[in-house]
Formats: C-alpha cells, sequence, structure tokens
C-alpha cells in the first residue's frame, strides 16, 4: 500500500535545503516563547511595556505556525496551523483586526480552512472583557482562477486591544508548501515556524530579508503514519474489505524564529516591500519513493520555454499577424533600417491600441481582437507588436518580466509565476539588442516603462533553453534648468527659465502635464515657493517623445521691503534644487533602486544690481565611491555685474547597494548644503 500511497501524492513536498549562508548562521540559545490561545497575559495590556513601540499602530506579540504531513485516505496532505496574537496600539492598527487566508484550489480539490477561533481582548474596569469572533462573519472573495481568500475582522477593536487568532488549514497540493513571513510593516516581538517533512519529500528553500534568526534547528526522527482504503465492491463483484496500514518513516524537522523583528521599513526608491521582507520560501523539487529512485518534478527553465512557446496564449500568437499585413508592407518599403522600421510598427500599435493598466505575460485572447477593440493588456499588446514586427521581416522574441511593484526574480527557482509582464527583443546587426514595449505612448521606442526596470529578464526562444537579459536602461533621469535672473537692490528677483526634462524625466513631466494641464501644472510648479510669480510661460516638444520636454517661464520674486539694501543674501539654487535629502534615516538594509541613473543640472546666471559685488561661495567637487556618481558646484563671475552658478549632481548608477547607503547619504547632504550656501552682495562703499 504504500507505494500505491506515494503514487497518488505528486502533489507532495519533502526535505529542506538551507542556503549555505544559513546554514553558517550559529544564533545564539535563545527561549522559545510560548502562549496560551485565550489566555492574554496581564503584560500585554501595561502601557510601559510597549514604550519602544510606541510610535507603531500595532505590535506583533506571536505569531506561530507549522507544516507537517498528514494521510488522507491513501494520500498525502499538508496540514497548516496558524495561531496569532496583536496588540492594538493606534487608530491606524485597526486594519490588522482584518486577516486574509489565501487558499488555493484546481478542478474539484480546493485548500480548506478548519479550527479558525478569534478573540477580541479589551481592558474595561480593570477586568479583561473578552468578544468571540462569530465565524458566520467570514466571508470568501474570490481573486484568480485558481485563489480566494477567506476574510474575518476580529470584533471590538479598540486602541489597547488584544486581538488573537488560530485556524488550520489542509490542503492536497502539496507542491503549494505554504511560505512563512516572520517581517510586517508593525514590529514582530516573536515569530517562528516549524515543519516537519517526510523523507520521502524533497523541497528547495530560500531565505530571505535582511534579518537575522534568533533559532534554528534540524532533527531527524521518526514519524508514523496510516493509510486508509475504503471497503466495497470490484467490478467482477467481488468484494474487497477495509484495510487500514500503519508506516513508520524517517522525517526531518525543522525550526525557524525571529525575535524582536522591526517593521518592515518604507523607504524612498525600493521597489516592492516583498523582495525585502524576512521569509522563506518552498519548492517542491522532487520525490523520493522507495523502490522508484528520485524522481525531480520541480520546474526548470528548459521546460519552461518550451511550454511558453507551445502555449496558445503565448507562442501560439506570435505568428498571428497576417491581418497586419497590408499596414506593414509599406513600412518595410519606406524603412530598410531595423530601428526605424521597429519604431514605425510600434507607432501604428500604439496609435490603434491603448494599454489597459493589467500586467499580464499571457495574451487574454486573439490578438486579431484586441486590435479590433482597441485595449488590451500588456500582453496583448506586447505579443501583439512582437507578431507585428516578424510581419514586417524582424525577428523580435518576447522577453518575460517581473514589473518592479511585482517583485525581484530569483534565477535559482525556475517558476513561471514569478512574472508578470512580457516585453520584445530585436536583435540588430552590430550585436546589440533592442528592448521594446508598447504600452506608453510617451516613450521613444526603445526605452522600456519605469515599471520594467527590475533588472533581468528572461529571453523565451525557440531551439534553446531561453537566456537572462539585463533590463539595465542606457537611457537617464535628466532634469536640467538655465536660469537667467536679475536682482535689483531691494532683492526682488526676476527673469526667464528655460527647464528640460530628457529620458525618463521627460516621461513623467509629459505624463504629469498629461495628468494636470497646463495651468494646474504650472500653478503646483509655482506652489512650491511662496512668493513665486509666473506671468507667462510657454510648454514646447510635448508631442516629440524622442525629445526633451521644455517648458520656458517668466519668474518674479518680490521680497515685499523697501529701500536699497546694503547687504543681499541670496541662495538662488535652492530654489530650483531639492530643498530635503531622501534619505533622512542613518541607515538602511536594503538596496536604493533608482531604476535608471539620473542627473540633475542647474545654471543660474545672475545680473547684480549698479554698484553691488558678490562673495562668491567656493567651488566644490564630490564624488561617490567605485565612480558612482559625483557632484560639481561652481561659482564665477565672468564679467563685472554678473555671477554664474553651476550644480550639477549626477547618479551614474541605476541601483546602490545597502552597503553604499551612508555614502550617498552624505553625497546628497553636502550637495544639497552647497546648493543652500548664502550668495552675498554688498554695495560698493558700504
Amino acid at each position: 500500500m504504500i507505494k500505491k500511497l506515494l503514487a497518488l501524492s505528486l502533489f507532495a513536498g519533502g526535505s529542506l535545503a538551507l542556503p549555505a549562508s544559513a546554514q553558517a548562521q550559529k544564533p545564539a540559545p535563545v527561549k522559545v516563547v510560548e502562549i496560551k490561545f485565550g489566555k492574554p497575559e496581564p503584560a500585554d495590556f501595561v502601557a510601559k511595556n510597549f514604550v519602544a513601540d510606541s510610535a507603531a499602530p500595532a505590535v506583533v506579540l506571536y505569531d506561530f505556525g507549522s507544516t507537517r504531513f498528514r494521510v488522507n485516505g491513501t494520500s498525502f496532505q499538508l496540514e497548516s496551523e496558524r495561531v496569532t496574537r496583536i496588540k492594538i496600539l493606534k487608530k491606524a492598527g485597526y486594519e490588522v483586526a482584518t486577516v486574509e487566508v489565501p487558499l488555493y484550489h484546481q478542478d474539484q480539490r480546493e485548500e480548506k480552512i478548519v479550527g479558525l477561533k478569534g478573540f477580541t481582548y479589551n481592558e474595561v474596569g480593570g477586568k479583561i472583557e473578552k468578544v468571540k469572533l462569530e465565524t458566520d462573519k467570514v466571508f470568501t472573495e474570490e481573486r484568480t482562477k485558481n485563489s480566494k481568500v477567506r476574510k474575518f475582522t476580529l470584533p471590538n477593536v479598540r486602541e489597547g486591544a488584544v486581538i488573537e487568532y488560530s485556524y488550520t488549514v489542509t490542503s492536497d497540493f502539496l507542491f503549494n508548501f505554504q511560505d512563512w513571513t516572520f517581517q510586517r510593516e508593525i514590529p514582530t516581538r516573536w515569530s517562528e515556524f516549524r515543519a516537519s517533512i517526510p523523507e520521502y519529500f524533497d523541497y528547495k528553500m530560500l531565505m530571505q530579508g535582511y534579518q537575522p534568526l534568533a533559532l534554528q534547528a534540524k532533527e531527524e526522527a521518526n514519524a508514523q503514519y496510516t493509510a486508509h482504503t475504503e471497503g466495497g465492491f470490484t467490478d467482477r463483484g467481488q468484494h474487497v474489505s477495509a484495510e487500514n496500514e500503519t508506516f513508520a518513516v524517517r522525517a526531518t524537522n525543522y525550526h525557524w524564529a525571529m525575535q524582536d523583528v522591526p517593521a518592515l521599513r518604507d523607504e524612498p526608491f525600493m521597489t516592492t516591500p516583498r523582495d525585502y521582507v524576512a521569509r522563506i520560501n518552498f519548492e517542491l523539487a522532487g520525490e523520493n519513493v522507495p523502490g522508484q529512485g528520485y524522481h525531480n518534478v520541480a520546474a526548470n527553465w528548459t521546460k519552461i520555454n518550451s511550454d511558453l512557446l507551445s502555449s496558445d496564449e503565448f507562442g501560439g500568437q506570435l505568428d498571428r499577424a497576417s491581418f497586419l499585413a497590408d499596414a506593414m508592407k509599406p513600412l518595410v518599403a519606406q524603412y530598410p533600417d531595423p530601428p526605424a522600421r521597429a519604431a514605425a510598427v510600434r507607432e501604428l500599435i500604439v496609435k490603434n491600441v491603448k494599454y489597459d493598466g493589467t500586467s499580464r505575460y499571457a495574451a487574454s485572447g486573439a490578438l486579431k481582437k484586441c486590435y479590433e477593440l482597441h485595449r488590451g493588456t500588456a500582453a496583448d499588446i506586447n505579443l501583439l507588436f512582437i507578431a507585428a514586427l516578424r510581419q514586417a521581416g524582424l525577428a523580435a522574441q518576447p522577453v518575460l518580466l517581473s514589473t518592479r511593484a511585482h517583485g525581484r526574480v530569483d534565477a535559482n527557482f525556475p517558476q513561471l509565476q514569478q512574472f508578470n509582464y512580457v516585453i520584445g527583443l530585436l536583435p540588430l546587426a552590430n550585436g546589440q539588442e533592442l528592448l521594446l514595449d508598447a504600452t506608453e505612448p510617451l516613450l521613444p521606442c526603445g526605452t522600456l516603462p519605469t515599471r520594467c526596470l527590475n533588472q533581468t529578464g528572461r529571453l523565451v526562444d525557440k531551439g534553446t533553453e531561453g537566456r537572462w537579459v539585463s533590463l539595465t536602461p542606457t537611457q537617464m533621469r535628466n532634469h536640467y534648468q538655465q536660469v537667467m535672473l536679475t536682482v535689483d537692490e531691494q532683492g526682488n528677483l526676476s527673469g526667464q527659465v528655460r527647464e528640460e526634462h530628457a529620458g525618463y524625466a521627460g516621461a513623467a513631466a509629459r505624463e504629469k502635464l498629461q495628468q494636470l494641464g497646463e495651468k494646474k501644472y504650472v500653478t503646483e510648479l509655482a506652489g512650491r515657493h511662496a512668493s513665486w510669480e509666473m506671468p507667462s510661460y510657454k510648454f514646447s516638444q510635448v508631442a516629440l517623445v524622442d525629445q526633451p520636454f521644455a517648458l520656458n517661464y517668466e519668474l518674479r520674486q518680490p521680497v515685499g521691503t523697501g529701500g536699497a539694501a546694503k547687504e543681499l543674501y541670496l541662495s538662488p539654487l535652492a530654489l530650483f534644487g531639492e530643498s530635503r535629502n531622501p534619505f533622512q534615516h542613518a541607515s538602511r538594509l536594503y538596496p536604493v533602486d533608482f531604476g535608471a541613473p539620473m542627473q540633475e543640472t542647474i545654471m543660474v546666471t545672475l545680473n547684480l544690481p549698479a554698484g553691488y559685488t558678490a562673495e562668491l561661495p567656493k567651488q566644490a567637487v564630490l564624488e561617490l565611491p567605485n565612480k558612482g556618481g559625483r557632484y560639481v558646484f561652481t561659482a564665477v563671475s565672468a564679467t563685472p555685474g554678473t555671477v554664474q552658478l553651476v550644480s550639477r549632481l549626477t547618479l551614474a548608477k541605476p541601483i546602490y547597494e545597502a552597503a553604499e547607503y551612508e555614502s550617498l547619504r552624505e553625497f546628497y547632504r553636502l550637495a544639497l548644503a552647497k546648493q543652500a550656501e548664502a550668495l552675498v552682495l554688498k554695495k560698493a562703499g558700504s
């Protein structure tokens, strides 16, 4: 019966393989935290115990999970238990009282939640008031074709309340071994996970995040399982008795815990918290059935590549653009150069099909229908673009990627669900490659949308296993301001400004103008300075997406005082640069991901009032290590009565590692301080 049992269990999982770095960790001994469900500790209601977490809206006091195998009839199942206790500190923490439990389903089988219990505790008049979760208030919400969530909200939640809940999920889908997340958007005092896995199954495991384990243990043990077959009659009418068989196997018990885990802090220039949160991910790699040897069930990139090309929703769409044949013929004749022809094909797609904002890697239907409806998902549009390029004689190929909001792709885990987007790749004669997307009309051909700038993508190529493709952009985020100002004896400023946004900055500016309109765009720009007046303005090159987006405007900044000043103190660069360092925290655990390199240039020419001279700030050059960036400040008086100030900040890399954060933060601090330095104007003879 054991072999029969295992033969029916291809949805299973087994021993975990920790990364070498995790295996090398030797955390100090720590006392395991335990609670009694239904009996909160008196300390949970004492305010002084939460002083360290007073800025947090809530604190996870205890989060325990365990996953083990059981046998249901003749098939293995996963049984996952969870017990959680949380302290609510502020009204902003009420949202953690709403809990979502993801459940997978396929065909007629589904994961089930059982044994759900929950309580809310409030201290009222020196006594603890206990309110029970009513299970009839639990409801189900469909999310995707194969997933839904069970949602419930703990009752009677107030500031100072303690909530707790527990439940068990049973699953036939042993490939869907649930990940465990140690860290949340609120602090966690104790998070613990245990897993017991029989020797028949093999899992790969990835430990992610920047928090240390307080406890990590692995122990070999014996486990017993009982298989049961129902009685009945065979096709020939023979009676078969019900049968139970108990068998013992070796199992591996795993135990991990983290203590005093800080909240996952939202930082500037992050991709998605999913990339940085402390958690364990599992993937079924294979089965080790007695007498049958090891059976590899893990996906691999070769199979993923092949399956995609044979899929009617992906590869099957790439040669179905014959309905565009007549539209492609004149483009082939007019544009012999492949990049120019690709740009012309893209222009046709962009004008005819609008992106609906949905990220997908597979088409939602026939590409011809998408073209006729003039609307589609990212996959509909970009697969249509690739098919049109092929119809135009260009050998374009699809590239899978994960958007920044979806998370990084781990090359060690060949899983299709890591991706949620597709773009095109066009090989060029000089060995270079052009990455192509047709969802954003405000970008030129060959420039990917910002959401796609997530390090690497996966080329899907016929006859190979595919390969990795760098998504690092060659375009910068470039902002240039040329300022011509005149200052009078009272300190009033007036003049002309030309502002240019190029590359990714140009796309962002065009999108903002599209959303706000010209008047609101200019009003918002002027509103950054209480005393700014902008009597006239003119936008140019708005529709020329391969050119810088430009705005020329007249500027006045009256000071509202009368009489000539003997000394004037001006900081004109500070009017046009950043006013605040985006990196406020002293340390950072995560990379700084700008997506693209950037450059901010401000050139100010200042005409002085007659009879005044200027004391110029000192010039400065700042450099980041390893040519990571440079800041240059110059101040010169080339002709009498004029001063020219130049500030240029360049960040040469799209991503800076956490180890570079301190240098980057100090770099910004010194650059902004230099921009804020006062230019002193003195009247002759004073």
